[in-house]
């Protein structure tokens, strides 16, 4: 450190928590963690983690990072933060102390989101530094089994990262059990009470079919392997279990990336706007934060900091100061500013978030606009100076959190006769990419165990892809 010590960062560190507890900011106790850039490095292959369970995949994704590091393709984020209590925040040792304070006024806006986000309510933040911890050690015993070893754990940990994010996209969503689904299917089927019965033709009873595996189609992938695969050894089972719990722990992230940044970004302007900076701290406050929410360039997408934070001044400013057009449109708010946008950040998911505050003159103010590939030229096919911007509202909020995801369902298990396993995409407007499908069905088969095929479209045409028990793969129209 230069010009500063850790005693320089407690008496900040204090003077933050203080006036995030005057804007009404309700965090966990926040600890922080100073490390150098290798460090940085080592937790964001980690994805933020003190420890992971060992995996080839995290040290090529470190390799990767440093070599865009080494050789200034990419920087390093100047925080990282984890959803924990208490949370974690970890801060790179060569920052300015100017840059320290906005990123820990940052990871404040981070620390509150985590705690009163919808999404985040069931992610048990007490207990995860602790639950990767117990993982890894679990993950490594099985490694060191002579009976299993590295490379069998390895490829089945290939296999489940591969359709890790096939699972219950709405962690709020309780999932019924199978009993559950049954009294469900039994009542839905019965008739309905025709107080015209006597007149009318009886309506007959479909029983429906109760021994169907799934009863219904399951979008939890990790887990019907797991409940319904007899072969598999207890320490695969327990690999499965593992890779979907730390998968469901990392969804909300993935679903409130935009609000989370945004939210972080506008408290850490708030913030260091309202305690008494020194005046040398200005105009590095100034750049860096724009550096933070600027727009990106065209081929690169949107900045979720710059569109979060754009979207939480917006509202803002509509329910302090609706215009007289605003008032006749949406009618007179009941909140004030302050109040809704931390109804906002309580109630809302990025689809949601944009579907209810992404305006029309906000579209047009981005400039934003939609592009497709054709052979080898970029051709721009909508724009927000038109009503085309509903369009790209929509093709917005289709792709924001795990919007860029394909619903695939398993729709049958083969009654067990020959244990094929039927999968289903249930096609949003994008084709599956040929070789991706052919790769994550054969990781399918691997955890399955027997067969695998996959309906999709491709070009609006029925296509199905399969994986036989030999690891063949075929497609057929």
């Amino acid at each position: 450190m230069a010009d500063y010590d850790t005693s320089d960062l407690q008496r900040w560190d204090e003077r933050i928590r203080e006036k995030a507890d005057e804007f009404g900011l309700s965090c966990y106790p926040q600890e922080f963690e100073i490390c150098d850039h290798n460090q940085m490095l080592g937790y964001m292959a980690y994805s933020g983690m003190p420890s992971h369970y060992p995996h080839w995949s995290y040290g090529k994704n470190y390799e990767k990072l440093k070599t865009l590091y080494d050789y200034g393709i990419s920087g390093l984020p100047y925080e990282m933060v984890i959803n924990a209590n208490p949370a974690l925040g970890y801060l790179m040792r060569g920052n300015t102390l100017a840059l320290q304070i906005l990123t820990m006024a940052h990871v404040y806006g981070h620390n509150d989101f985590f705690k009163n986000n919808m999404m985040f309510s069931k992610t048990r933040p007490e207990f995860t530094i602790n639950m990767f911890k117990i993982h890894a050690k679990r993950i490594e015993s099985y490694i060191e089994d002579p009976s299993i070893g590295i490379d069998r754990v390895e490829k089945f940990i290939d296999a489940a990262h591969s359709v890790a994010l096939q699972c219950n996209r709405n962690v709020l969503m309780r999932v019924e059990t199978r009993e559950e689904q049954k009294k469900r299917l039994i009542n839905a089927a019965r008739p309905v009470n025709d107080p015209f019965f006597r007149i009318h033709e009886r309506q007959k009873y479909t029983e429906p079919d109760l021994h169907k595996i799934p009863l219904e189609p399951e979008d939890n992938l990790l887990l019907f392997i797991r409940d319904y695969n007899p072969r598999l050894a207890e320490w695969e089972k327990d690999i499965l279990t593992i890779v979907h719990d730390q998968t469901q722990y990392f969804l909300p992230q993935i679903e409130t990336k935009i609000m989370n940044e945004g939210w972080a970004s506008y408290w850490h302007r708030e913030i260091l706007n309202a305690i008494d900076l020194p005046q040398e701290f200005h105009l590095e406050f100034l750049i860096r934060h724009n550096q933070v929410v600027r727009p990106f360039p065209w081929h690169a997408g949107f900045n979720p900091y710059h569109l979060g934070l754009k979207l939480y001044d917006y509202i803002k400013r509509r329910w302090d100061e609706p215009t007289p057009e605003e008032v006749e449109k949406y009618g007179k708010p009941e909140k004030n500013g302050r109040e809704k946008i931390f109804e906002a950040r309580e109630t809302d998911r990025d689809a949601s978030f944009l579907r209810r505050f992404l305006t029309e003159e906000i579209i047009r103010e981005l400039r934003a606009f939609q592009f497709e590939l054709k052979g080898d030229e970029i051709v721009v096919t909508n724009v927000a100076d038109t009503e085309d911007w509903r369009i790209i509202k929509d093709t917005m909020i289709r792709n924001v959190g795990m919007g860029g995801i394909p619903v695939i369902k398993i729709e049958d298990a083969d009654g067990f006769k020959n244990r094929t396993l039927l999968l289903k995409h249930y096609h949003e407007g994008r084709d599956l990419e040929r070789k991706n499908a052919e790769e994550t069905l054969r990781h399918t088969q691997t955890l399955w165990g027997h067969a695998v095929r996959l309906e999709t479209l491709i070009n609006n045409k029925k296509q199905t892809y399969s994986v036989d028990t030999d690891g063949k793969f075929k497609a057929e129209p």
